[in-house]
């Protein structure tokens, strides 16, 4: 089971644990329109992995090659983000399938739930939090 947890609590892991990573597995449309969070304060980067393909949607069928490929491994605490929590944590599940023993979901994402009018990054998730991102 892939335990959510809340996006301050995210942040103050990765910042004092140096192993722990942030991957992004949302598109690289939602990467270059919408957003990324920003590890820079911390000195550090976030991984950025997709789990679908835009504009298809299709699975990515190399996502644990390319989580691999971009350093994050089986031994390292590992909290997946996308836009609202729930591709995220199918990615979560994956790793978790995969040998990586400790993974965690980024509660409502990096936008979160919508809200009474339909739009999201108002209510919840990582922006709302006050958490460090950056535009494109």
């Amino acid at each position: 089971m892939v335990e959510d947890v809340a996006p301050k609590d995210v942040w103050h892991t990765l910042t004092e644990r140096a192993d722990a990573q942030l991957v992004d597995v949302r598109t690289e449309a939602e990467w270059a329109y919408v957003g990324v969070p920003d590890l820079s304060p911390l000195g550090r980067r976030v991984h950025l992995v997709q789990w679908q393909s835009f504009p298809t949607g299709a699975p990515n069928a190399a996502f644990l090659e390319q989580l691999r490929a971009s350093g994050v491994t089986p031994e390292q605490p590992v909290f997946f983000i996308c836009r609202s929590g729930a591709r995220s944590l199918y990615a979560a599940e994956r790793a978790q399938q995969n040998g990586y023993g400790s993974v965690f979901n980024v509660a409502d994402g990096f936008e979160g739930p919508p809200d009474t009018e339909g739009h999201r990054g108002q209510v919840a998730g990582w922006k709302v939090s006050g958490l460090p991102w950056r535009q494109g």
